[in-house]
This record gives structure tokens, sequence and C-alpha cells, in this order.
């Protein structure tokens, strides 16, 4: 009888192999597809983090933005100098929530971020333009974000140019005749040539400290029970929240160290200006590292293991980034999102860098975001507290 080839006799066995591989690879495949399935913050994270991208790209992002908060220092209140105002307001840039008092008020104001805009009109300003003396009109911006600025500095000059044609009639027609019959001065504080790491090497400090510090304590509950080294912490005498200060305060000191070194690189590298003082600048700095450090704690005592502990991370850093106006004007985004950033800690911390470094602002100014930092971290740590929880089940 003759016997069969071999490369016949081994193509049942090879198909015979294929089978039972592919077989295993369905098998890892729906395996996977049940594990993801139990894991719902993997799951959560796969479908949240697209649509937050989606919807804070689409809805909260604008790179020209509006109704920015505007003082007027307004020493004459002649119809001219009202109608010039009026058109100045007109173009939904200037949204005037605050009447300065005097220059000094003006100033604070400013270095409080709680204006963008000044708009100052002299006490002689209708008297001198009837007069032919071409009056000056002062706009003070706060350039330390030029991006938010730079559309209504423009939109500025445009309103006032056509302002005062419904009042210049009659006999005073021949002064809109010709050229603007007044100067306007457009004085950019803090950054008058617009350059952008004045702006940015600033925040930087805070989006650094950021993402570094709640990787950190992120993960410090979450890799205690991992390694199985929680159990006997457990076993000792200590209470919660000595476990939290004890596993946070290292991290303050690295996160000095962090902030020391950008400056360093800030000053030196960049040529970025420290105008105010270390001794303002410095505790804030640690209040801000204080509140994400807690906040990193807190997502610590959530999670189940350390992926998920950075999952959650990425979760909070991201909004952070997108609306706390440090990628994009504040004042652009819609109203809600503008309260889901006064909620984030990044928001209040960039306006205390910048403002420190840039302007020198003092404690005084900044007490309204010291006090917002205060407060998030206070909250973050009573629910860690309360969430640690005191054994392993």
């Amino acid at each position: 009888m003759t016997e069969a080839p071999r490369h016949m006799d081994a193509r049942p066995a090879r198909r015979g192999r294929l089978a039972q591989s592919w077989q295993r690879l369905v098998a890892m495949f729906v395996k996977e597809f049940i594990q993801l399935r139990r894991d719902r913050p993997t799951l959560g994270m796969i479908v949240g983090i697209p649509l937050m991208q989606l919807l804070l790209f689409g809805f909260a992002i604008n790179t020209d933005p509006k109704h920015l908060p505007t003082a007027v220092l307004m020493s004459d209140d002649s119809p001219i100098a009202r109608a010039l105002l009026g058109a100045l307001r007109a173009t939904d840039y200037f949204d005037v929530k605050y009447v300065a008092k005097g220059e000094e008020d003006a100033d604070a104001l400013i270095l409080s971020n709680r204006a963008l805009f000044v708009i100052q009109i002299p006490p002689d300003f209708s008297r001198r333009l009837v007069r032919g003396e071409r009056p000056s009109l002062l706009v003070i911006a706060d350039a330390t974000d030029p991006t938010a600025t730079i559309g209504a500095v423009a939109a500025a000059a445009g309103a006032a140019n056509q302002a005062l044609d419904r009042e210049l009639t009659g006999p005073l027609a021949s002064l809109a005749q010709n050229a603007p019959p007044f100067d306007l001065q457009v004085q950019r504080r803090y950054n008058p040539a617009g350059e952008a790491r004045r702006n940015i090497v600033p925040g930087l400090i805070g989006t650094i400290l950021t993402m570094t510090m709640l990787i950190y304590t992120a993960l410090s509950v979450t890799r205690e029970t991992e390694r199985g080294t929680m159990e006997a912490l457990l076993a000792m005498p200590v209470k919660p929240v000595e476990i939290m200060l004890g596993k946070i305060t290292p991290y303050v000191l690295v996160g000095a160290v962090q902030m020391a070194t950008i400056l360093i690189v800030a000053r030196f590298l960049f040529q970025v200006p420290i105008v105010g003082s270390l001794f303002v600048l410095v505790p804030l700095t640690l209040l801000f590292i204080i509140a994400n450090l807690s906040m990193g704690y807190t997502l610590s005592t959530i999670a189940e293991n350390q992926l998920q502990a950075i999952q959650m991370t990425f979760f909070f850093f991201l909004p952070s980034m997108l609306l706390s106006g440090f990628l994009f004007p504040f004042y652009g985004m819609p109203v809600w999102a503008q309260y889901i950033g006064e909620a984030l800690p990044l928001t209040h911390f960039l306006r205390i860098v910048r403002a420190v470094m840039l302007k020198g602002s003092g404690f005084v100014d900044l007490a309204t975001d010291a006090g917002a930092l205060a407060l998030f971290a206070l909250v973050a740590m009573s629910i860690a507290v309360m969430r640690f929880r005191q054994t392993l089940d």
C-alpha cells in the first residue's frame, strides 16, 4: 500500500493548531471585554474623556472673549462723554461692572483681577473736545493675557472713531469732518509687547504642580493596598488624618523644589520678570500645592487600584487645563463653563501667579483667590478623611 506524502499528513495537524490558536484568541478577547465591563471606572473614562473633550472644545472654548469685566473712571459726565462710553459698551467687549472713585481704586481693581479694563475719561474732556484740542481718552488693559484683550482693544479703536457722529452736529459738525476729535490712548499694562511667554510661563507653574501633585498622592493609598502594606498601616495606632498629613507633607517639599526650579528657569532663561514679592508668591503657591495634594489623596481613597487612580487624575487634570484660563481666555467661555472653572484650584492659582509675577499684587489684592484655594483644600481633606477605609473590607 502506497504511503501518503508527508506534506498531506501535516495539513490536518496545521489546521488543528490554527483552530486552537483562534479559540485561544477568542477566549482572550472575550475575557478582556468581561474584565472591562466589570471595571466600571475604566469604562466610564473610555466614554467620558472623549465626550468631555468634544463638549469643552465645541462649546466652552472661544479665543475671542467678550463681555470682559470693565471699570469706568468717568470724571466728565457730559452727553459727549456718555455717548462715547455707550459706543464702547455697544461693542459687547466691555461689560462695565465697576465705577472707580479714583486712579488708586482703578489700579486696585486691576491688581485684584476684578477688572481687565479701565476706561478713563478726564474731567475736561468735553470742553477740550469742543475747543478742538483733541483730548485724550485712556483705555487701560490688563495685558497679562494678550489673547483675552487684543480683540477688545481693536474694537475700542473702531467704536471710538464713530462714537460721536450723533453728537457732533450743528456748530460742532466741523469736528466730525476730519480725524477723530479726540486721541484714544491704549495702555497695555504688565505686558506691553504682548509676549506670549509672559502669560504661558507663569501658568506652567500651576499646570506642572497640578499634574505632579495629583499623580503623587493619587497613588499613595492604592499603592499601599496593592503592595499589601495597608494592613500593617491600619494595625498601627494612627488616625486617618495623621496618615493623610503624613503622606501629604513630604510632597509639599517636593512641590516647593519644583516651584523654585520653574521660577529660576522662568527668570533667567525666559526673562519673565518677578515684579511682586516672593513672600507673597511662596505661601500662596504652597497653599495651591496643598489643595492639589488633598485632591489627589481624595482620588486615592476612591480608586481601587493604581490604574484607576491615574485615570481619575487625568479626568480632573483635563478640565483644569481647559477651563482655568491657561490655554484659552477664561472670559471667552460660556457662563456654565466659568462656574466649573471657578471650582478648580488651577483657575485661582493662575490669577495669583500672574498677578504677583507681572503686576506686583499683594495679599490684600488676592484675598478672594487665596480664600478659594483654602476652601477647596479644606473640603478635599474632609472628604478624604471621611472616605479613608478603617479596614481592608
